[in-house]
């Protein structure tokens, strides 16, 4: 029998990273995507706390903002129907009053950039090389926020300069944390405004930086969820309804090849342990007052005890120990 699909193993990372290490993920809805399952096996993790940031210029830029713990200027600052915002972040930050928004951007950045320090990985997702600079500054903007088209010119970047404004990143990445790794990723999710055509070239070039970047530097690795998707698993069975993002089971599938390419062996067992407990977690008995499950309760709290060396886990132990005591027979 013929294998009748082309299956892609990642190359495994020099360094692996485990549980204990500090991850930070940022870029497109992809990067959340990762970001959740690391979060979901209890690792710790930065997840895309800033929000969606597609072209790689803004995301430099605001991972500059955190090495450097710097605040944005006062001129990136705008009101639109009374919303103060930020055109180097996302709508979720927003306020009604200008002062209150400039203390939830630095207090963001401050947290950020505490995180930052001791982390291990950070986790970028590139979504796309079209971007939208401000005709009154020539400057990439993160977000339009809404304003008027007028006011900002699209264009595409190029490789080069993609590569540029990471380069000037990373030297800034490397004074504030010289262990820190990164991760690039490209985002599997086609961006169809741009047109199916142009967004193929959008990728080709966020495709070709990426290999640029890590010719470059040997501590950044590519995981290609981009690649997986499109040609590993190529079959819109794994898109949901709007043909563009991928279902729960092939961000399973992609996650599953980031763990193995990505993390230690120790952690992969600890992923193995934990996702079975979880399924225990969540068990709906028919018969919760039974002795029977009074004794699957009190297993369920030996697995985690087992654990206790290698995470966390009070908050579910006493969970679970709260039902044993309120046990009715």
């Amino acid at each position: 029998m013929k294998e009748f699909r082309t299956e892609l193993i990642p190359a495994n990372a020099a360094s692996p990273f485990n549980l204990r290490d500090g991850v930070f993920t940022i870029g497109s809805c992809f990067a959340d995507a990762i970001g959740n399952h690391l979060s979901a096996n209890k690792f710790d993790v930065w997840n895309n706390r800033f929000g969606t940031i597609y072209n790689p210029v803004s995301i430099h830029q605001l991972l500059s903002f955190v090495t450097e713990k710097e605040f944005p200027s006062s001129e990136s600052y705008l009101q639109n129907e009374g919303i103060h915002l930020n055109y180097h972040f996302h709508s979720t930050f927003s306020s009604v009053a200008k002062d209150k928004l400039e203390d939830k951007i630095n207090a963001a950045v401050a947290a950020a950039n505490e995180f930052l320090k001791t982390t291990n990985r950070i986790v970028i997702t590139y979504g796309t090389a079209f971007v939208y600079r401000l005709k009154s500054s020539g400057e990439i903007v993160a977000n339009c926020h809404k304003v008027p088209s007028a006011n900002f010119d699209k264009s595409l970047l190029s490789e080069s300069e993609i590569t540029k404004s990471f380069q000037e990143f990373y030297s800034k990445l490397k004074r504030a944390n010289p262990k820190c790794k990164i991760i690039l990723t490209v985002s599997p999710v086609r961006h169809l405004k741009d047109t199916l055509e142009l967004n193929a070239v959008s990728k080709s070039i966020l495709r070709l930086a990426c290999h640029s970047i890590i010719s470059q530097f040997s501590d950044v690795e590519y995981f290609p969820a981009y690649e997986i998707l499109l040609d590993d698993l190529r079959d819109y069975r794994f898109y949901k309804s709007d043909r563009l993002h991928p279902t729960d089971e092939a961000v399973e599938y992609i996650w599953e090849k980031f763990v193995a390419a990505y993390i230690d062996n120790s952690s992969q067992q600890f992923i193995k342990s934990w996702t079975e407990i979880k399924k225990d977690l969540e068990h709906k008995p028919f018969h919760p007052e039974s002795d029977r499950h009074r004794r699957f309760l009190k297993s369920v709290v030996s697995k985690l005890e087992n654990l206790q060396t290698v995470t966390d886990v009070s908050k579910e132990i006493q969970e679970v120990q709260f039902l044993i005591q309120n046990h009715k027979s």
